[in-house]
């Protein structure tokens, strides 16, 4: 069984940074992919990032490109996702998944664990 924990999330106004974090255990991720999505009120869950352990290769959706950067702590078996620039447009719940796959998925149903979210507001 794979646990998944976010923290990092809170209050931040516009261009500002936060760092989330996602602690995983209960397998070795070394072979797999690691994401992060977000889901704001009354929307669907969507993409954000993913990084493939094995080789450190990432992708991201293009509204977060250039702002957001996924990467990790081997030692830790964590993975991060730096924001700057935030925009109030990225207040949502953050969610970490894991993918039992080495394909940098973007979809929900491509991802097999999931964490429980953390919260994050940028006020205008």
């Amino acid at each position: 069984q794979v646990q998944l924990v976010e923290s990092g999330g809170g209050l931040v106004q516009a261009g500002g940074s936060l760092r989330l974090s996602c602690a995983a255990s209960g397998r070795t991720f070394s072979n797999y992919v690691m994401g992060w999505f977000r889901q704001a009120p009354w929307k669907e869950r969507e993409f954000v990032a993913a990084f493939r352990w094995s080789d450190s290769n990432t992708r991201y959706a293009d509204s977060v490109a250039g702002r957001f950067t996924i990467s990790r702590d081997i030692a830790k078996n964590t993975v991060y996702l730096q924001m700057n620039d935030l925009k109030p447009e990225d207040t949502a719940v953050y969610y970490c998944a894991s993918a039992l796959s080495v394909v940098l998925g973007i979809t929900r149903a491509e991802y097999d664990y999931w964490g429980q979210g953390t919260q994050v507001t940028v006020s205008s």
